[in-house]
C-alpha cells in the first residue's frame, strides 16, 4: 500500500530538514517541515524527477493524505488550546482585541489600493472577477495569520503559556475567524448564497460562546475522573481519552461545517477543557505522536499543491516582491503599533508584530480555494504562496531580534532549545 510508503518519505523529509534547519539556520523544527512540503511537491521534486514524484504521491492517494493533514492539524491545535491562558486573555483582551482588528484593518486598506493595479497584469486575477470580490480576497489573504504555523512556533520557541504567546494567539484566532468569515462573503457572491455567511458569522458566534461559557461546567467531569485517577496511582484511562477526542472531533466537525475550518473548533474545545492533571496526562498521550507522525502530512500535502516556478518574468517577479513587502508592512507593523497603543512595551510589541506577521501554508488553504472558486489565477497564486512561506521563514528570527534574546538575557523565559 503506497501510503505507507508515503509517511516512510514524510517523516524522513521533515526530520532531516527540521534538523538542518535547527542545526544550520537556528530555525524551530516547524520550518524545516513546511520547506520538506514544498521539497517533496512540484516545485522541487516534481520538476527534477516528476516519474518519480508521481509514483510517491498519486492522485489518487492525496485524499487520505487529506484526512490524515486535517486529523494532525485538528489534534495540534486541540493540544494549543489545552495550554491557553484564559487568565492572560481576560487581563489584556482589549490588546489582544486592537492587535487583531489592525491586523486586518490595515491589510485590506493594502488591498483596496493594489487591487486596481493588479487588476491590469493579465493573468492574476480571473477575468470575470469583480473588483469587490478581488479586493475581499486579496485583503483576506494578507491579513492571515497561520494559526496552527503560529502555535507550532510558539512552541518550539518555549513560549508555550507565556503573556505573549496567550496575546499572539488570541489575536491570530480572531483575526482568522474575520478572514475566513471574509471568504464565505467572497464564496457568497459566487453564487454559493447569502446563507454561507450567515452560517459562517452566526454559527461561529454560538460555537465561541457554548465552548467559553458553558464548556468549562460541561467538561469539569473529566478533570475531577483526571484527578481521581492520579491520586490513585493509576494512569488516564483509556475512556478520558477517547472522550476527550470524541469532542475534539465533533468541535472540528462543527467548526468545518459552519465555514470556518476545523481548527477553530478543536482550538475552542481545547481552550474549554480542564487544566491540571487532565491537561498534563492528555499531552503526554497525545503530543509525541501528533507532532512527529500526524503533523508533517499536513505540510506535505500543502505542498504537493504548490508550484513557486509559475514567478518566471522580471515583471511578476517585481508584483511579487511589491507584494510581499506591502503584506509585511500590512501585518507587521500594523500590529506593532496597535500593541504599541495598547500599552505594551516596545520589544512585546514587536514580539508580537513578528509573530502575527507568519502567515505559514494556512494560506494556502485560502488561495487554494480561490485558486479552485475562480478568482485568481495560478501566477497569483503562486505569489501568495512565495509570500506565506517568506513571512514565516522571517518570523522565528525576527522574533528573536527583537524580543527572545532580550527576553532569555532577562529570564522572562526559558532558554531556546534548539533540539525541538
Amino acid at each position: 500500500m503506497i501510503f505507507f510508503l508515503q509517511m516512510f518519505v514524510i517523516l524522513a523529509a521533515c526530520r532531516l530538514c527540521g534538523w538542518a534547519v535547527r542545526r544550520w539556520l537556528r530555525q524551530p523544527q516547524v520550518i524545516g517541515e513546511m520547506i520538506a512540503g514544498v521539497i517533496l511537491g512540484p516545485s522541487l521534486l516534481g520538476g527534477l524527477a516528476p516519474d518519480l514524484q508521481l509514483f510517491l504521491f498519486p492522485p489518487a492517494s492525496k485524499p487520505l493524505l487529506f484526512a490524515v493533514a486535517q486529523i494532525g492539524v485538528a489534534l495540534y491545535m486541540f493540544l494549543v488550546g489545552l495550554d491557553f491562558r484564559g487568565d492572560h486573555f481576560k487581563a489584556n483582551a482589549p490588546s489582544a482585541v486592537a492587535v487583531s482588528l489592525s491586523g486586518i484593518f490595515v491589510p485590506f486598506i493594502v488591498a483596496i489600493v493594489a487591487t486596481p493595479l493588479l487588476m491590469r497584469v493579465p493573468d492574476l486575477f480571473v477575468a470575470t472577477v469583480s473588483r469587490f470580490n478581488a479586493t475581499l480576497f486579496l485583503g483576506a489573504a494578507i491579513s492571515i495569520t497561520a494559526f496552527p504555523v503560529l502555535a507550532r512556533i510558539i512552541h518550539d520557541r518555549g513560549l508555550a503559556g507565556t503573556l505573549i504567546a496567550t496575546q499572539a494567539l488570541s489575536a491570530a484566532a480572531i483575526g482568522d475567524a474575520i478572514a475566513w468569515c471574509v471568504v464565505a462573503v467572497v464564496l457568497a457572491s459566487l453564487g454559493n448564497g447569502a446563507g454561507v455567511v450567515v452560517l459562517a458569522i452566526a454559527g461561529g458566534l454560538v460555537l465561541a460562546g457554548l465552548l467559553i461559557l458553558l464548556g468549562p461546567r460541561l467538561f469539569a467531569p473529566l478533570g475531577r475522573l483526571a484527578e481521581r485517577q492520579h491520586e490513585a496511582g493509576q494512569p488516564l484511562s483509556p475512556t478520558v481519552l477517547a472522550v476527550s477526542l470524541m469532542l475534539c472531533t465533533l468541535s472540528a466537525y462543527v467548526s468545518d461545517v459552519i465555514g470556518l475550518h476545523a481548527v477553530f473548533g478543536a482550538f475552542l474545545i481545547g481552550a474549554a477543557m480542564p487544566r491540571g492533571i487532565y491537561a498534563q496526562r492528555i499531552k503526554q498521550l497525545l503530543e509525541p505522536f501528533t507532532l512527529v507522525f500526524l503533523l508533517p502530512v499536513f505540510f506535505t500535502y500543502s505542498g504537493l499543491n504548490t508550484q513557486l516556478t509559475l514567478v518566471n518574468t522580471a515583471q511578476l517577479m517585481f508584483i511579487a516582491l511589491a507584494l510581499l513587502a506591502a503584506s509585511i508592512f500590512a501585518k507587521f507593523i500594523a500590529c506593532w503599533a496597535a500593541a504599541r497603543l495598547a500599552g505594551q512595551d516596545n520589544p512585546s510589541a514587536l514580539g508580537i508584530g513578528a509573530l502575527m506577521n507568519a502567515r505559514g501554508l494556512t494560506e494556502l488553504i485560502i488561495v487554494n480555494i480561490g485558486l479552485q472558486a475562480g478568482i485568481i489565477e495560478p501566477a497569483l497564486f503562486s505569489m501568495l504562496v512565495l509570500m506565506a512561506i517568506v513571512t514565516t521563514l522571517m518570523a522565528s528570527p525576527l522574533f528573536e531580534l527583537v524580543y527572545g534574546r532580550g527576553a532569555r538575557a532577562r529570564h522572562e523565559i526559558g532558554p531556546l532549545d534548539h533540539r525541538r
